[in-house]
Formats: C-alpha cells, sequence, structure tokens
C-alpha cells in the first residue's frame, strides 16, 4: 500500500455515502462505455487517462474514494494522486463488481 492510499471496502464506501455524503468524493475512473453499463449513484466520473488533466476537479477538502471495475485501475489512480501531493485516498477494493454484489444488485456485472 502506498503511503496515504487506504483499501476500503464497498460496505465502508456506502456508509460513508449514507451517513456522511459531503465528507467523501467518490471518482470513477473507469471508461465511459463501461460507466453507461453501470454506475453508482453520486460517484464522477474521471476517465483513468483523464485524470492528471483533471486534478482541479477532485477536492482537496475531503476524502476520495477511487473505484474502477475491480480495484487495480483505481490503485493506480491513486498513487499517481498521491505523488501530486493528494491525501486521504481510498482504494476501494473489488470496485463496482463488488458494489454489484455487496451494495446494489440492480447496478448491473460486466
Amino acid at each position: 500500500m502506498a503511503e496515504g492510499i487506504r483499501e476500503i471496502s464497498v460496505d465502508q464506501l456506502r456508509s460513508w455515502m449514507e451517513g456522511e455524503p459531503e465528507s467523501v468524493f467518490v471518482l470513477d475512473v473507469r471508461e465511459r462505455d463501461e460507466h453507461e453499463v453501470a454506475s453508482v449513484e453520486g460517484a464522477v466520473l474521471i476517465p483513468m487517462r483523464e485524470v492528471q488533466s483533471r486534478l482541479a476537479e477532485i477536492p482537496t477538502d475531503r476524502r476520495v474514494a477511487v473505484m474502477c471495475h475491480h480495484g487495480g485501475r483505481s490503485m493506480a489512480i491513486c498513487r499517481a494522486l498521491s505523488a501530486a501531493g493528494r491525501d486521504r485516498l481510498y482504494n476501494v477494493s473489488g470496485g463496482i463488481d463488488q458494489w454489484s454484489v455487496r451494495v446494489d444488485p440492480s447496478v448491473p456485472r460486466y
């Protein structure tokens, strides 16, 4: 685990989103076509390749939970954000696939 990056479960993310939605920014780094198939309400889509050019859209004053399909791309983005001096970064373990399994079965799996 990179410094300043923690792994969280989809259950923890749901808890934050339900209990303190203003305290967390959910960043979805999947591609647009993936987002069209399945998405988490409240998450902001910034595809992985666009994150560096859109850093200003990612807040610095709250937790940033980064998710992708399974957790690999999101960890790479967490590392890149950490290297850019960001903190309070959380990689969502299992990504949207686990969200579909554990939190919201209405979100399609792909």
